[in-house]
């Protein structure tokens, strides 16, 4: 990320005339504890903004700054919620892996302004952010200096190739498809995988402009010479193990790759099945497509066919690896207690009004609570704590995993852990309020249902 936000600064300077001293100032400054994924920016304020599921704003950081509460009811009109019509004007989601150097670019950029009391319109701060981020990275410059250090910027997936050949060799049919061009591609799988990387899949589609791969079926594919790099003209009806093709769709995959089922291999066989002579994807649930960026790589597998798909969390491992620690487990151990001690209090009080006195130990029980998540948030290391809690509920990243994904993980390479026909069966986690729970008590969820308070407000 420290590569990609030291490009789009340069790219500020050179291609949208910022002062040149900015460069000096936050070259090499980029700090992977500021931002997380699944943040949003607004545009008209270029705030960052931390949103639960229902798409209220828990915190945001206008620079390097914490944007009090009283400004923000204020631009907000009274609440911390934008209407359905602002929102999709204003806040610009920010889910994937680039996302982290986009909110601290605009940060760092917005204090510096501040700091040397320079005027500035924010919506054009984040325009110039947004797309020399994007500039930077389609360009190919960024891909390049990566693809040629491999050493440097992809992680060792030691455990990835036979995990792969696992899935392999008990029958699955396996897929490549990505966004990034062969030669990149090519340099990380040699890196993560070895030279005969190709050999594992059935299909390698390069170049695939997800998500238009899901919805032009007018795209044809092309092959790419594994050897050149360079696109072939000759027409594609079949995508060869081995060989390397780009762009197509969906419509195309159907009907170049049709893999049919045979009855005899049973009804539980994890593997992709096409109608070869109607075209259209069957079985779809027997498709697992697994992705890192969610709105790129999954919604639209999930939406538009009902495959099961699987999200890649890198932030997981952190995360649980603190969450375990014994100094979490206290804090939410006692949270636990003090939220039951809330629901005893009220018990006891009734009916009845309120008594100043009564609002007194609600409040101080609840700033309790509150000062245990902000712990429990500091732990985390970072500004804006959990990429998958917002505060008190589940944030809007976590709330689209939940919709979108069936599984998710910190590594594809977490699969090793489960037999190829492995059945998962998860929890029930999505109770209502009414429904009981096992030991037969009530479900009272915080997150969910009457618990939103602030100690701020």
């Amino acid at each position: 990320m420290s590569l990609i936000y030291d490009m789009a600064l340069k790219r500020l300077v050179d291609k949208c005339q910022y002062p040149v001293e900015i460069l000096s100032d936050l070259v090499g400054t980029f700090d992977p504890k500021f931002s997380i994924r699944g943040l949003a920016v607004d545009r008209e304020t270029g705030w960052i903004c931390h949103l639960s599921y229902t798409h209220k704003t828990t915190v945001a950081w206008e620079g390097r700054e914490k944007v009090s509460l009283q400004t923000l009811l204020k631009e907000y009109n009274g609440k911390r919620a934008l209407r359905p019509s602002e929102r999709k004007k204003r806040l610009k989601p920010l889910n994937d892996i680039f996302s982290m150097a986009e909110c601290c670019l605009v940060a760092d950029t917005i204090q510096w302004f501040k700091d040397r009391t320079i005027p500035f319109f924010p919506r054009s701060v984040v325009t110039d952010v947004l797309g020399s981020i994007g500039g930077a990275h389609i360009s190919g410059d960024f891909h390049r200096i990566v693809a040629a250090n491999p050493e440097k910027y992809f992680e060792p997936q030691s455990h990835l190739a036979d995990m792969l050949r696992s899935l392999k060799s008990s029958g699955k049919k396996l897929l490549f498809v990505s966004n990034s061009p062969f030669w990149y591609v090519d340099a990380g799988m040699k890196y993560a995988i070895g030279e005969d990387w190709r050999d594992i899949w059935d299909a390698v589609i390069v170049s695939a402009g997800k998500p238009n791969f899901y919805t032009d079926d007018a795209r044809p594919f092309r092959e790419v010479s594994s050897v050149t790099g360079r696109i072939k003209f000759k027409k594609i009806d079949e995508l060869m193990p081995g060989e390397v093709y780009c762009e197509g769709s969906i419509k195309e995959l159907t009907r170049c790759f049709s893999v049919v089922r045979d009855a005899a291999d049973g009804p539980n066989r994890e593997d992709l099945k096409f109608d070869h002579a109607g075209g259209g994807l069957l079985l779809s649930p027997s498709i697992l497509y697994i992705g890192d960026s969610l709105f790129a790589d999954l919604v639209d597998a999930k939406r538009e066919f009902g495959w099961t798909t699987a999200t890649v969390c890198p932030e997981l491992r952190d995360e649980l690896e603190v969450q375990r620690g014994d100094a979490y487990v206290v804090s939410e151990q006692t949270i636990h207690l003090l939220l039951q001690v809330l629901r005893r209090v009220q018990g006891i009080f009734g009916t009845r009004a309120r008594t100043e006195e009564d609002r007194h130990v609600l409040d101080g029980l609840e700033r309790c609570v509150s000062e245990c998540r902000d712990r429990q948030n500091g732990m985390l290391g970072n500004t804006f704590g959990s990429v998958f809690r917002a505060r008190y509920q589940p944030s809007l990243f976590a709330s689209s995993i939940r919709r979108y994904c069936d599984l998710y993980m910190s590594s594809v390479e977490c699969l090793r852990y489960y037999s190829p026909e492995h059945r998962f069966y998860p929890e029930d986690s999505r109770l209502l309020s009414h429904e009981p729970l096992l030991d037969g008590s009530e479900c009272w969820d915080i997150d969910d249902t009457l618990w939103d308070f602030d100690p701020d407000m």
